[in-house]
């Protein structure tokens, strides 16, 4: 087929809807001078300064923007001064298929109950009795159900339009029966405050289930001699503790370690997941929560913590065989790259928020694991 000789004319901005969103806008924001930004995608930077608080004014803003066919973002232009882009664009996203998620979350349960009854079993059949399971399957479905819940209602209480939880089973027989699970937000945050709202529900939420379950499944777990084949789960500073204080001693030492209960697994693995999560990078909840601490200034920390983890992998290979973080590694340059940034992107968090928001970063030091999983051999 031969390209058509027709080209579709750029589009052109009306000038009578800039200048009804200037006037609609004027007890708003003040417009010191107004341009069209790359016209041909009919983009409207409306420069100037405002009268009311952007936090307190954004969703009349949006009301005025929106009828004509437009959605603000709010920006802090290099010079200082400040500059709300109309982009042509209106985010109204269709619903989800809810049915995918229930299949997925009955995949999950399976997936779980199948890892549960594998876990201890003593023989082939008890292996694949999976009712043998349900410890392990209620306990990490809890975890990552509230994990993605908190992210859910934290959305809706903002306003924003999500999925419901995605679960994503590992359908052949492994250490956790899941990849964990996730939420889509379907269409931008308004502001820093509800972006880090919305990340660091999540992690708190999961970890409201893990950490009872992960200490009450210590507590029902058993001390033994240490074996020298098998896999050991790797220690966090919180992990090490919870070890201490529920058995009385620092686990593994030369002769003993503790011979997890499904239960407990399951907690190791809810502060494994909360863990990866609460890297402070991209998509992830803790990348939400940096680039609302210190916006575009927290893309900085992608090398170093690259360069952290490719130095952890690089130790655990050489020290274990085991190439700890190269996957993690792989999929951060996918995912730990570029930030969700909210339409408002001027508007600085409350003190009470960058007080939780360093808190979560702390707990994230004190959950994370250098080196997750060693085989013993």
């Amino acid at each position: 087929m031969q390209p058509s000789p027709y080209t579709a004319p750029p589009p052109v901005v009306s000038l009578e809807k800039v200048e009804f969103m200037r006037q609609g806008i004027a007890h708003l924001f003040v417009v010191g001078d107004t341009t069209l930004d790359e016209p041909h995608k009919g983009f409207v930077r409306y420069r100037g300064r405002f009268l009311v608080d952007p936090a307190d004014c954004f969703d009349e803003l949006r009301a005025v923007f929106e009828a004509q066919g437009f959605t603000p973002t709010i920006r802090d232009e290099d010079n200082g001064r400040i500059a709300i882009v109309a982009i042509p664009q209106v985010f109204n996203p269709p619903a989800s298929d809810w049915r995918i998620n229930l299949a997925l979350f009955i995949a999950t349960v399976l997936a779980t109950l199948l890892t549960g009854s594998i876990y201890n079993a003593e023989t082939q059949e008890q292996a694949f009795q999976l009712w043998r399971g349900w410890p392990f399957s209620l306990s990490i479905m809890l975890i990552l159900g509230a994990h993605e819940l908190g992210h859910y209602f934290a959305a809706r209480h903002h306003k924003v339009a999500v999925t419901l939880p995605y679960f994503i089973p590992l359908p052949i027989i492994s250490l956790f029966g899941t990849l964990g699970a996730f939420i889509r937000m379907k269409e931008p945050v308004k502001n820093k405050r509800a972006l880090f709202d919305i990340g660091v529900a999540g992690p708190l939420a999961g970890l409201i289930f893990a950490v009872p379950i992960l200490l009450y499944g210590l507590a029902i777990s058993e001390v033994g001699p240490i074996s020298s084949t098998g896999i050991l789960e790797g220690n966090s500073i919180f992990y090490y503790l919870s070890k201490f204080v529920i058995l009385g001693q620092f686990l593994p030492n030369e002769t003993s370690d503790v011979y997890l209960h499904q239960v407990a697994w399951a907690g190791w693995v809810g502060l494994l997941v909360t863990a990866l999560n609460l890297m402070p990078l991209g998509q992830l909840d803790g990348g939400h929560i940096m680039f609302s601490l210190f916006g575009k200034r927290a893309g900085q920390l992608f090398i170093p913590i690259i360069v952290i983890l490719v130095a952890l992998t690089l130790v655990s290979y050489l020290i274990y065989g085991t190439a700890t973080w190269a996957l993690w590694i792989l999929l951060l340059f996918f995912f730990g790259r570029t930030h969700a940034e909210p339409l408002d992107d001027i508007t600085p968090l409350d003190p009470h928020r960058r007080w939780l928001g360093i808190a979560t970063m702390v707990i994230f030091v004190l959950i994370f694991m250098p080196v997750p999983l060693r085989i013993l051999a």
